[in-house]
Formats: C-alpha cells, structure tokens, sequence
C-alpha cells in the first residue's frame, strides 16, 4: 500500500466536509478578495486594504478611530496599519491627530479628500461584491451565509472608541 501524501490525507479531526467546507471558505475568501483588490486598484489607485481604512474610518463618530482600534477592525497588526497610515497620509487621505484624552494614543482622522476618494470607489466595490458574492446567492442564501459568519466570528461587537467625546 502506497503512503498517504499531505495532499490525500485528511486533517486530524475533521471530517472530509469538515475540510472541504474549510478549504472552500479559505479559496472564496481569497478568490473574492483578489478580484475586489484588483477592481479597485484598476479603477481607482486603491488597494483594498487603503479602502477597508477609509471605509471604517468613515463609519466612525467625527470619522476618527484610535489607531489601535483601527487596526483592529481592518484585522492589521499595529506596525501593518502604521505603515499603511503613513502612505494614506503621505497621500492625503488621513491625518494622524494626538487622542485629548490620553496623551498616548494616536487618532486615525479621514480627511475630506479621503471621504472624495472613498465616495468614487464605492460603486465599483459594491459592483465587486454584488458580481463575486451576492450575485451569485439567492436572497435566503445571503441571510444565511451572514448568519453563518456572524456564528463563526462570534458576532463580536467592536470596541468602543475610549477618545470619543461623551
């Protein structure tokens, strides 16, 4: 008997579904993601982690996030975020601000240019997910994928802003 190879033996633990529905997840997410990344570099300039900080900073009270949880909620490390927060800026589409109520923390400010920015690539990342997700699902299946999800991470609020004003 030939030995199983990495490729042909399951995982410890899981079931054969188990895995596929994984792997499934693991290919969509990447599938997905490559082809957003690419709309929006080809139709803006703008890479989709630089939209994911616009946007989240865009939902945010007075468009302004303490850097740390900015990089929580675009699921970067710290150094990750910094190094993009400084291209955004250099950019002009953010500005970092001194958090006024503790002198440690840096704030994440969208700037209006990167509100204009943000507002010409909305269209074509809804058009993205719409054409690559969406589009692909019935009304049901988008419930319940989004329930799926949501039981996956938990469904995890985020953290409240501690720099915001009361």
């Amino acid at each position: 008997m030939a030995p199983m190879t990495v490729q042909s033996r399951p995982a410890a633990g899981l079931t054969p579904t188990e895995l596929h529905a994984w792997r499934a997840f693991l290919r969509a997410h990447a599938t997905v993601t490559r082809r957003l990344e690419a709309e929006l570099v080809a139709e803006h300039d703008l890479p989709l982690a630089s939209y994911d900080v616009l946007v989240q900073l865009s939902e945010a009270p007075d468009r302004r996030l303490r850097m740390t949880q900015l990089a929580e909620r675009v699921l970067l490390s710290r150094s990750g975020l910094t190094r993009l927060a400084d291209r955004l800026e250099r950019e002009g589409l953010l500005q970092r601000e001194a958090c006024p109520s503790d002198a440690r923390g840096t704030l994440a400010v969208l700037t209006d240019a990167g509100l204009a920015k943000l507002e010409t690539a909305w269209p074509t990342h809804r058009r993205g997910v719409a054409e690559h997700v969406t589009g692909r699902l019935t009304p049901d299946e988008v419930a319940t994928l989004g329930a799926l999800l949501d039981k996956v991470t938990g469904d995890a609020p985020l953290p409240e802003d501690p720099c915001a004003d009361a």
